[in-house]
């Protein structure tokens, strides 16, 4: 069964995601190899520490090539600036207002490959990020979340 799957991202995130491809495959998986070869030396593998610990980590380095490879293959390069200049979209920096708490917070709209929370990174296909897509300075904006309905006012957006 083939993978559907399409991962929206940059096209600096993919040249991300190539490299790292490139290089286990072929400096990760030439290490892992020359550690098994050295651990095969050490004689019994049944009782082997050394051989085991190398043999699971060739096979954390072949399932990350794996999910690389798909991740590629399957990327659908967002250009920033696609969409009209004051709407939020991907690659836009938005700067909204709790209406609860009045609390203000900036985060930028990424594809799900680039996200990164703990730094206001935030897919635009999360409940937030999907919520403000299409939106403009003004607007208010209802997230359903678990803890309820969440209002967010946009204060400003920055469109690369």
């Amino acid at each position: 069964m083939a993978n559907e799957s399409r991962y929206k991202m940059s096209e600096e995130r993919r040249q991300a995601l190539v490299e790292e491809l490139q290089q286990l495959e072929t400096v990760g998986m030439k290490e892992a190899a020359a550690r098994i070869a050295e651990a095969r030396s050490f004689g019994d593998l049944s009782e082997n520490s050394e051989y085991d610990e190398a043999k699971n980590e060739q096979g954390k380095i072949a399932s990350r090539i794996a999910e690389l490879k798909d991740l590629v293959e399957n990327a659908v390069i967002v250009e920033k600036g696609s969409e009209a200049r004051d709407v939020v979209s991907i690659g836009t920096r938005v700067r909204v207002q709790d209406l609860e708490d009045d609390s203000e917070e900036e985060y930028q709209i990424v594809g799900s490959q680039e996200i990164d929370p703990m730094n206001g990174r935030i897919s635009d296909d999360s409940p937030f990020g999907f919520a403000l897509k299409g939106h403009r300075v003004g607007d208010i904006v209802t997230v359903e979340a678990p803890a309820g309905e969440l209002k967010f006012k946009i204060l400003a957006l920055e469109n690369e």
